[in-house]
């Protein structure tokens, strides 16, 4: 199932990093805080939203850091995807 998201929508996947401490134990995924690094898997065309001209700035591939309980989460096909504008989108990580 393919995702198109409509007007200054983004579709993002988060990116699971295991996280290890200090003293070497390795946290599991319920152990850690949200993760805030994600790829962008579809992005909107923009336009005219809410009457204000919205460009896209984001591309499918890129790896950005997002606001931490920003957006929808939905479940597709068995794999988590969250659904966001792009201003709840802080950067873009290179």
């Amino acid at each position: 199932m393919n995702i198109k998201p409509l007007g200054d929508r983004v579709v993002i996947k988060m990116i699971e990093v295991e996280e290890t401490t200090r003293s070497g134990i390795v946290l599991p995924g319920t152990a850690k805080e949200k993760p805030q690094v994600a790829e962008v898997i579809a992005v909107g065309p923009g336009g005219n939203v809410d009457g204000k001209e919205v460009v896209m700035a984001l591309k499918v591939g890129d790896r950005v850091l997002t606001s931490k309980y920003a957006g929808t989460e939905v479940k597709i096909d068995g794999v988590e995807y969250t659904i966001l504008r792009q201003n709840d989108i802080l950067a873009i990580v290179e």
